[in-house]
């Protein structure tokens, strides 16, 4: 047991040092991105990825093309985040591929591009919904992607503050 305890505490730190590298040294990005959400100018600057909600509150994004342009003039890499981006959209119901299509057509008509990454709101998704997206042509993104990037939120709702994200 003596033995063993030492080697435990080693390799915790090991995994922690590199996750901490890993993180500093991968892309930033933020979610929640919608019209309908107000997100800190400083978050939005700082991220290299932005993810988009297509049609947060029923209200399409393309019915916005001024905020398009302005999301786009950031000249970041868009993911799609989400359809509607209601507490676990992914996880308690299953999406059909016309949603899912409707919302990509959004998505396009705003930015005038097609998404090619998707990560569910929550980072949840049931056994139907991953198999929906892995037969499309987006990459998902999941549990792993949360934890080795700074991920920021728009008003600051994440479970961790975005201001850790700053500091690790």
């Amino acid at each position: 047991m003596k033995k063993t305890f030492p080697k435990i505490i080693i390799i915790i730190s090991i995994i922690i040092f590199l996750l901490v590298i890993s993180r500093a040294m991968s892309s930033r990005e933020i979610d929640d991105i919608s019209p309908e959400i107000f997100c800190e100018k400083e978050y939005l600057e700082k991220a290299d990825i932005l993810w988009v909600i297509p049609n947060y509150k029923n209200i399409p994004i393309s019915d916005n093309q001024s905020w398009c342009q302005e999301m786009l003039s950031l000249n970041k890499t868009l993911g799609m985040h989400g359809i509607k981006h209601y507490y676990r959209e992914f996880e308690s119901e299953n999406i059909t591929e016309e949603e899912f299509q409707k919302a990509i057509n959004i998505f396009e008509e705003c930015f005038n591009q097609t998404p090619t990454m998707f990560k569910a709101p929550n980072i949840k998704i049931n056994k139907q919904n991953k198999e929906l997206i892995k037969n499309s042509p987006l990459k998902l993104k999941n549990h792993f992607n949360q934890i080795t990037h700074k991920v920021y939120h728009c008003n600051d709702t994440g479970i961790l503050p975005n201001k850790f994200h700053d500091r690790i």
